[in-house]
């Protein structure tokens, strides 16, 4: 079973990227290329709408790490985690995750190349890299791109759930690897 769905994977992607294209313009007798070139304008107006808050919020996780915030967020909740048997090395992939994408997926790796995939620490890093989201990011793009400014419970909701994404990685891990 295993076998037959690995195959089915790997080429269900190609599979969905034809055949969307073939329906609308067989099936549905749409103007394929015509759509898509429309979009693409579109797309490049929304990406110019967001370039603004983007450089905002890379700007304010750069200076964020540079004053040692982070370092002394970290060095306040190293004990509790410590008294716990929690894995303080994964500490700072629980801050970075909801500010960026792109720094806690190079944090996840550089983990992963230092205690390796198979370890306790990189399976906790995995699992928080695909139990959490970028917050911040998602709030920044997506509430930027439609200009809503009002995001009244989105960033509480948003980091709660990161919260938990992050604590229930850990425990799950820890559960299930020791």
């Amino acid at each position: 079973m295993y076998e037959l769905f690995s195959k089915v994977s790997v080429w269900m992607i190609p599979a969905i990227i034809v055949f969307i294209p073939l329906y609308a313009a067989l099936r549905r007798k749409q103007p394929v290329y015509e759509t898509f070139v429309e979009g693409a304008k579109d797309g490049f107006g929304t990406a110019i709408s967001i370039i603004p808050p983007l450089v905002g919020m890379m700007v304010a996780i750069s200076m964020f790490r540079a004053s040692g915030a982070m370092e002394m967020m970290l060095s306040a909740v190293r004990p509790a985690f410590d008294y716990l048997g929690i894995p303080s090395e994964v500490l700072p992939l629980g801050i970075l995750r909801p500010l960026t994408g792109a720094g806690s997926l190079a944090f996840t790796a550089d983990l992963i190349q230092t205690y390796g995939p198979d370890s306790m620490i990189g399976r906790i890093a995995s699992t928080i890299q695909g139990s959490t989201d970028t917050t911040f990011y998602v709030l920044t793009v997506y509430f930027g791109a439609v200009a809503v400014r009002r995001t009244r419970y989105a960033l509480k909701v948003g980091l709660f759930s990161d919260i938990v994404g992050f604590f229930a990685a850990i425990f799950i891990c820890m559960y299930i690897f020791r």
